[in-house]
């Protein structure tokens, strides 16, 4: 047993290049709501022109990402603000898988980007551990007949500088190897950390709970299957499966070729290729990017030289991280598109906030307002200016339709200052109206937006209508005004001067002289109410405008009331909803079209895919 914990502890790795990542938050800090504040930090850093100078440790944001591709990190920074800005909005379990991601990503950020980890996985009897032995060029795992032989992880490091990985993996030190064929001198697998897992169809349970543990670690995957056992449904539904989306970092081995024939073979190879299509794994075949498929024979050797070439390809590319990454955010994205993802087109445009206010204008009773301000204006400009004997008659009238000279029959009652029944209706309809085609997450904080909104709406209205008073308690009066009383006045004294004139003829008081008091009275009773016509047309535009006038301001404060505690919050809920879904957009990406080892060496990509060129040697 070799001990690899040569570069633990180091700053940078053995090559010169930076670790792929720093200092980094830990798991319980590495992706909440505090990366909106400290973005705007450091704009205002960019700002003042101290972006330039390297922060203080302890105040320095660690860069999700560390050394990965620009567009990796990319989208792990755009991952890490998804979930920040969606923790209050989105259940925690469908966050769960993306911020595993982003934890696995700061963890392995801290470690060496020298080294590849592939973990060899396989069924009970399918000669994993052979071909583990094969690939070391000594026998390193125990194989057997007893099952199962493997009963925990071993690992092949190839190259010192690897403890940090292998630890966290949790294999312990008595278990990690050193290969002897080939020693140092096996450039191609230099980097390579490959670790031998259990069967993940062992009979004991926590056999197969290494084995999902150590898969979600690793960087690549070798999947050993055998004549027998390539189409266990164990292997392909829950694992194949569900790891399609990984494809670009699966190699899938037919192992025990020796015991089949050249025509077997291609049939049991063709019959896994077609296996794998339908799990959804893209195949690697012509250079384009999927899984690998290979067979071998790890007791005659045949197709092993094939598979160390490929994996060295693969090893020294130094791109399996990042792959992994890559397409572990593919799976999470994935998970999360029906929280992030709309049916169609969501906000509030103009018709539905104009229809908004118009419902509240009638819960408040603007436009009733409006004319009662009117009839109050036209009223009491007739009254001003009517004959007194009109205005004995109306009250005569009044009395005869009352039956009683209570005052507080004058008017009917008036109902609530505000219709609650009316103003939740307005709320909820602009609700419903604002979270159509959100996805449910989002579209419920809208409706719970404008809930909140909603509780404290009909006193607020209830408020600001008292505070604005009733616009027809007291009516302004035009300048016109005294001079039509005055007018009334003077026809109404010429009414009663006649009418003196003449009792003082008939008494012989006065000469008598009949038509001049007649003209002095019928002038008084004809310009009466020519005065209280003239005085009615004259009303007419002005009551108008004085009640639209009243309209629009109870309209607009109104308004201005259902904005602030509706309209507001839930724009607020929807500009989240935009800059989540900006940054689910980033997060999905595009993927590289290259396969990892795909094009590296001329050689290998002939062999790149289903190759069977191990078993048309035979």
């Amino acid at each position: 047993m070799v001990d690899v914990d040569g570069e633990r502890g180091r700053g940078r790795d053995g090559d010169g290049r930076g670790r792929c990542g720093g200092p980094v938050a830990g798991a319980a800090g590495s992706w909440d709501d505090g990366l909106i504040a400290r973005r705007a930090s450091e704009k205002a850093a960019v700002a003042t022109g101290d972006a330039g100078r390297p922060a203080p440790e302890e105040d320095m944001l660690p860069a999700l990402g560390g050394n990965f591709g620009g567009p990796l990190r990319s989208r792990l920074d755009a991952l890490h603000e998804l979930v920040g800005l969606s923790r209050t909005r989105v259940e925690s379990e469908a966050l769960a898988e993306a911020g595993r991601v982003l934890d696995e990503a700061a963890a392995r950020q801290r470690l060496s980007s020298r080294h590849t980890v592939i973990a060899l996985a396989g069924a009970t009897g399918s000669g994993k551990s052979t071909l583990f032995n094969a690939l070391a060029g000594v026998p390193v795992s125990e194989t057997g007949l007893r099952r199962p032989t493997t009963s925990a992880p071993i690992a092949l490091c190839w190259s010192e500088g690897a403890a940090g990985l292998l630890d966290r993996l949790a294999v312990p030190s008595r278990l990690r190897r050193r290969p002897l064929a080939g020693g140092a001198a096996d450039a191609e697998l230099q980097g390579l950390v490959l670790v031998d897992l259990p069967d993940h169809d062992s009979a004991v349970t926590a056999h197969r709970d290494q084995v999902d543990r150590v898969l979600g670690l690793v960087d690549a995957v070798i999947w050993v299957v055998d004549p027998e056992k390539y189409a266990d449904a164990a292997l392909h539904e829950r694992y194949l499966r569900p790891l399609a989306g990984h494809a670009e970092v699966t190699f899938v081995v037919l192992n025990q070729i020796d015991r089949l024939g050249t025509e077997a073979a291609d049939l049991v190879l063709d019959d896994l290729r077609r296996l794998l299509d339908e799990d959804g794994v893209a195949l690697g075949e012509h250079g384009e990017p999927g899984a690998t498929v290979l067979a071998v024979s790890a007791l005659s050797g045949e197709g092993i030289p094939e598979l160390r070439e490929l994996i060295g390809c693969f090893v020294q590319d130094r791109t399996a991280p990042e792959r992994r990454l890559a397409a572990d955010i593919d799976a999470a994205a994935l998970r999360l598109r029906p929280a992030y993802l709309a049916d169609g087109r969501a906000g509030l445009d103009e018709r539905a906030r104009g229809d908004f206010t118009d419902r509240l204008a009638v819960a408040v009773g603007a436009q009733a307002a409006g004319e009662a301000a009117e009839r109050v204006w036209r009223r009491g400009a007739i009254r001003a200016c009517g004959t007194p004997w009109l205005r004995l008659y109306r009250w005569y009238e009044r009395l005869r339709a009352h039956g009683s000279t209570d005052p507080r029959l004058d008017s009917p009652a008036e109902d609530e200052l505000t219709a609650r029944q009316r103003v939740e209706q307005a709320v909820r309809i602009v609700a419903d109206e604002a979270s159509r085609g959100l996805p449910t997450p989002w579209a419920q904080a809208v409706r719970e937006a404008a809930a909140r909104g909603a509780e404290g709406l009909p006193e607020a209205l209830d408020e600001l209508m008292a505070g604005l008073g009733d616009p027809a308690a007291r009516p302004p009066r035009p300048a016109w005004w005294p001079a039509a009383v005055l007018a009334q006045a003077v026809m109404t004294l010429l009414q009663i001067f006649g009418a003196l004139w003449l009792v003082g003829q008939i008494v012989g008081v006065v000469e008598p002289g009949l038509l001049p008091p007649v003209l002095v009275m019928l002038g008084g009773i004809v310009g009466g109410p020519l005065v209280e016509w003239a005085c009615e047309g004259a009303v007419k535009g002005p009551a108008r405008r004085y009640g639209q006038e009243a309209e629009r301001r109870l309209r607009e404060a109104a308004a201005a009331c259902g904005r602030a505690r509706v309209l507001d919050p839930v724009a607020a809920e929807l500009m989240r909803y935009r800059e989540v879904r900006e940054q689910y957009a980033t997060v999905v990406g595009t993927r590289p079209s290259a396969r990892v080892v795909g094009g590296i060496r001329s050689g290998a990509s002939s062999r790149l895919g289903a190759t069977r060129a191990g078993v048309r040697g035979r």
